[in-house]
């Protein structure tokens, strides 16, 4: 089968106000301001309220407030989390506390849901350390309150900043595929509810949210920058996949990738600690673009958003087991303005496809 058409390239899915990826020219736009922009100072609540405006009967006043009151909410569902869960992908944890939240297309709905990647993600992380979980203080900031709920201590600035900054540069990203996901679930009519599921359900994936938390490994097992060349050309050679790099839009640099890289070092520079492994991302980028343009010639495999993800998510203490997770945390505001942008004023999703099975054969008649 034609490869572009199983893969849906180039066809126009949906008409949104949301997002626009420009993949040739490396630059993503959300709601008329460039990510670049956004990530060097908005809060996660201002962009939140920035794609949720105008897809709600009631007006997008005091975010934060009402994000800090979700969170105190949905935390009495942490509660229900068991053995079997905790032993289990973090992801698949998550997911089924999320299941447990009304599946309604009211504001309070989309705030609860905004609210849970959170305190789910951070519930997991600690209870699958041994440890209890910790309820959130509506009085922080979202990115604030994330972070104490992980380490149970109050996060300096610099710390807010890196997490901030992350959050919003995934916030949303045009018709990936955990946001188109939610689209098709939310042009059934069906509760905001079971399109953040369907979207975390695809987030995670390995070609998807799930691809930061190999690049841990990766830079592990390079250890120092003169190690970089030599394990790059192995991997290539085994037919491994080169984690953080290439993108199915981006013929150029992602830009989320400058912004991602532009918190960690700002990160790193307030806290004094953290350069060497920055340097070692660095050298292992240089020689992984290098290697690239040597053995796939005529290909676009650039910097993508995985590489200094996994740096950033590293440096804020958070396991590589839950960076899907964290992804989704940012993620998930994007999903509810595409599932309320979709039931508003879109179809019911219903692509058609092309039958390349066996001829029709004529049926036998018995003697």
């Amino acid at each position: 089968m034609d490869a572009g058409l199983d893969g849906l390239e180039g066809v126009v899915a949906a008409a949104t106000v949301l997002s626009d990826v420009d993949g040739a020219a490396g630059r993503l736009v959300i709601r008329g301001h460039t990510v670049e922009a956004l990530a060097q100072g908005w809060t996660f609540e201002d962009t939140l309220a920035l794609l949720w405006e105008g897809f709600f009967p009631e007006p997008l006043t005091r975010p934060a407030e009402r994000l800090g009151a979700a969170r105190s909410e949905v935390f009495a569902h942490v509660a229900a989390l068991d053995d079997r869960q905790l032993a289990g992908d973090p992801v698949d944890a998550m997911r089924a506390l999320i299941a447990r939240i009304a599946d309604g297309q009211d504001l309070s709905t989309a705030y609860r849901l905004a609210a849970s990647p959170a305190v789910f993600a951070a519930a997991v992380v600690r209870r699958r350390r041994g440890e209890a979980a910790i309820a959130p203080d509506p009085n922080l900031g979202h990115a604030a309150d994330t972070l104490r709920m992980i380490t149970g201590a109050p996060a300096s600035a610099a710390r807010i900043a890196a997490l901030q900054a992350y959050l919003v540069t995934v916030i949303d990203h045009g018709l990936n595929a955990s946001t188109f996901a939610a689209r098709v679930v939310a042009s059934t009519q069906a509760g905001l509810a079971s399109s953040v599921l369907a979207g975390l359900s695809a987030l995670k994936g390995p070609l998807h949210g799930g691809a930061p938390g190999p690049i841990i490994e990766m830079l592990d097992g390079i250890s120092a920058p003169g190690n970089a060349r030599a394990w790059i050309e192995a991997a290539l050679e085994r037919g491994d996949r080169l984690m953080g790099f290439g993108h199915r839009v981006y013929r150029v640099r992602d830009p989320r990738a400058d912004a991602l890289k532009s918190a960690v070092a700002a990160l790193i520079a307030a806290e004094g600690a953290g350069a060497g492994r920055l340097a070692l991302a660095e050298a292992v980028e240089t020689a992984a673009l290098a290697i690239l343009r040597e053995h796939k010639p005529g290909r676009s495999l650039d910097t993508n958003v995985e590489l200094y993800t996994a740096l950033l998510l590293e440096a804020l203490a958070f396991p590589p087991a839950i960076f899907t997770g964290v992804f989704a945390m940012g993620r998930v505001a994007g999903w509810i303005a595409h599932a309320r942008e979709q039931a508003l004023g879109g179809r019911l999703i219903r692509p058609q496809s092309v039958y390349v099975g066996p001829p029709v054969t004529r049926p036998l008649i018995p003697a």
